[in-house]
């Protein structure tokens, strides 16, 4: 049986194609025709009159919602994540853990990697592994108790699962070029944050193949213009992606402009950074073994440092045209191609083209998601 999704504006996202049809197939977009499609006996038809037809958002870095994290590692807490997730556009994502005891790690490693698929929600594509091996000056709302180099002895055993897809590392560390290395072997890509690694660090880093920086701006060592530090080595190599926490609060909206404008839609990924106090109230919640506070939607430890956030990806994605003045189509990759170019999905994920996932989303003209496919399958309906 084929899906037809007929009558809106398709964004590829790279081009425009208004009046047009996705035909779905088999859980794969089998083409893009022009005009409406005649159905044919038992075709599904989706009227998408008026509305976006965009590729299914991809959040590379979110640890948990809905009163769930990923740290919880159960399949029930992945399970009200990703259906929370697909509420907000997100069709893929990568589960997030927190630097903690090495049981702990395995325990939520292990959890995504025998999780099924859900049938009524966003798919993980793997583990975003954040810490432990990361710098304890830059902690921000890590545990500081955990925090330590680089072993083998406990990394390949993460490793040997297959489902780690993004380490975020401070290069810095002792045994860090070691753990690239094993990692780059196994298809893993790395992330510099909670760094305060000298510019040339960071050079070296991406020459080690690290091609993205977590959460750009917080939790690393800031500019100056005769230092340029973590900051300007990101900003700078062109080889590396940067994560941003489209917010308003980790991130001025200037800075977020200034990145895009020295990054480019092409290498700038917007991410939730979400916890489990994301989709509920106000109160006190737990990250990572401490306490946090929500307050007007904002989560901090006792400290006053930043604990996650409480966004999600369609909130971030017009939080950032608001910001820069981009169009839909300009700032649209960020949560699509790029995270699937930066994770070595290109083609497959992020695009509406023939043989590409069928992952699709509608959008009203406000741009709230009134649509969520996975695999050509209907999982959420405003």
């Amino acid at each position: 049986m084929r899906t037809l999704i007929s009558g809106g504006t398709l964004l590829t996202p790279h081009t425009a194609l208004a009046n047009h049809t996705l035909v779905i197939e088999g859980g794969w977009i089998a083409a893009l025709g022009a005009g409406r499609l005649a159905p044919g006996a038992g075709d599904r038809v989706i009227e998408a009159d008026g509305r976006w037809v965009v590729p299914g958002f991809i959040d590379v870095h979110v640890h948990g919602a809905v009163g769930w994290d990923t740290m919880d590692a159960t399949p029930a807490a992945l399970q009200q994540m990703a259906r929370f997730f697909a509420q907000h556009g997100v069709t893929s994502y990568l589960p997030t853990t927190m630097t903690a005891a090495s049981a702990d790690i395995q325990a939520a490693v292990q959890a995504v990697a025998s999780c099924p698929q859900p049938e009524n929600g966003a798919q993980h594509l793997g583990v975003h592994l954040e810490g432990p091996y990361l710098n304890l000056d830059y902690r921000g709302a890590q545990h500081p108790d955990h925090f330590r180099s680089p072993s083998p002895d406990e990394y390949l055993a993460w490793l040997e699962t297959g489902a780690i897809r993004l380490i975020t590392l401070a290069p810095e560390l002792e045994g860090a070029a070691e753990l690239v290395a094993a990692g780059r072997a196994r298809g893993v890509e790395f992330a510099i944050g909670h760094s305060g690694a000298s510019y040339e660090q960071v050079i070296e880093a991406a020459n080690w193949g690290v091609r993205q920086a977590t959460h750009t701006f917080n939790g690393m060592l800031g500019l100056h213009h005769r230092t340029p530090g973590t900051l300007g080595g990101v900003l700078t190599d062109d080889r590396i992606y940067c994560q941003v926490i489209a917010d308003g609060v980790h991130v001025h909206p200037a800075m977020v402009r200034l990145l895009v404008r020295a990054k480019g839609a092409g290498r700038t990924i917007l991410i939730t950074d979400a916890m489990r106090a994301t989709g509920l109230q106000d109160g006190t919640y737990d990250l990572g073994g401490q306490k946090v506070v929500v307050r007007e939607g904002v989560a901090r430890i006792a400290s006053g440092s930043l604990a996650g956030s409480t966004l999600t990806l369609d909130v971030a994605l017009r939080n950032v045209m608001r910001y820069t003045g981009l169009a839909l189509a300009e700032a649209l990759p960020m949560v699509t191609a790029t995270p699937a170019e930066a994770l070595g999905l290109a083609g497959r994920k992020g695009v509406l083209a023939p043989g590409a996932d069928a992952d699709v989303v509608l959008l009203d003209a406000d741009l709230n998601v009134v649509m969520t496919l996975v695999a050509g399958q209907v999982v959420y309906t405003a």
